[in-house]
């Protein structure tokens, strides 16, 4: 990968989230700036009209917190899912849109549900579960890392708070748990030593040139091109033995 190619594939990863988090924001702002109230727009269960609200209530808020909130873990997972699956990033990610949308409509309350809390817990749950069913180190890292940061969001699939959408969390989080078993591509490669190869040869290895027959190990390799250069140079020595028979002595 080149500089040019590197700083792009970064600056993509960056810039997906962003603009995701940022339309959010204007959406919120043109509600001040204008005085106008969006919460009729999402999602209202059991109702036509409220299926428009699968495709805009993500980018609807009912205030500043509410916005905060889902603004700061919406951009670190969809970042996450940028990066580590980055071939089936805009595909889980709209498809899951709308499978929790129609999933809250189904299930939901007679009520507006609004606010990208859904993508977040969509997000978290599949983040978490395929980093642990792929058994690859960084990716079940990154499930830790989930679990450290959004861990406490599981409570919020329950009804424990009657001004929150636990419907839409709920829905988020099942998808992303569904779309774990789909989407099982992983983008890092598993590494191969080289004693793994199938052209390994061990006696082209330069650590195992280390070791003697005896398993010794030699702290300098002898350069085998000088050892045959002195064989090849070396003076030959024989030693002849003659036997000198004995005279007997005159009388």
């Amino acid at each position: 990968m080149t500089k040019k190619a590197g700083v792009s594939f970064y600056s993509g990863i960056i810039y997906g989230p962003l603009l995701f988090v940022l339309s959010i924001w204007v959406v919120y702002w043109v509600e001040i700036r204008f005085g106008l109230r969006f919460t009729s727009f999402g999602i209202y269960p059991q109702k036509i009209e409220g299926l428009r609200g699968i495709l805009l209530s993500p980018f609807i808020h009912g205030g500043l917190q509410h916005l905060f909130n889902n603004s700061v873990p919406l951009f670190v997972l969809s970042a996450a899912l940028f990066y580590f699956y980055r071939n089936v990033k805009w595909k889980l990610l709209l498809t899951g849109l709308l499978l929790t949308g129609l999933l809250t409509w189904i299930i939901g309350r007679p009520s507006y549900h609004i606010g990208a809390s859904g993508i977040v817990y969509l997000l978290a749950s599949f983040l978490f579960f395929r980093g642990i069913f792929s058994k690859q180190y960084q990716l079940t890292a990154l499930s830790l890392t989930v679990v450290f940061l959004y861990g406490s969001l599981l409570w919020y699939v329950f009804p424990i708070d009657a001004t929150i959408s636990w419907e839409g969390h709920l829905s988020g989080f099942l998808v992303g748990f569904v779309f774990s078993f789909f989407f099982k591509e992983n983008t890092i490669p598993t590494k191969k030593y080289e004693w793994q190869r199938e052209d390994y040869n061990p006696e082209e290895d330069e650590f195992l040139k280390h070791f003697d027959e005896h398993g010794n190990f030699i702290e300098s390799i002898p350069d085998t091109d000088s050892i045959e250069e002195e064989k090849t140079n070396a003076s030959r020595i024989v030693y002849h033995f003659k036997k000198i028979k004995k005279e007997k002595p005159s009388d």
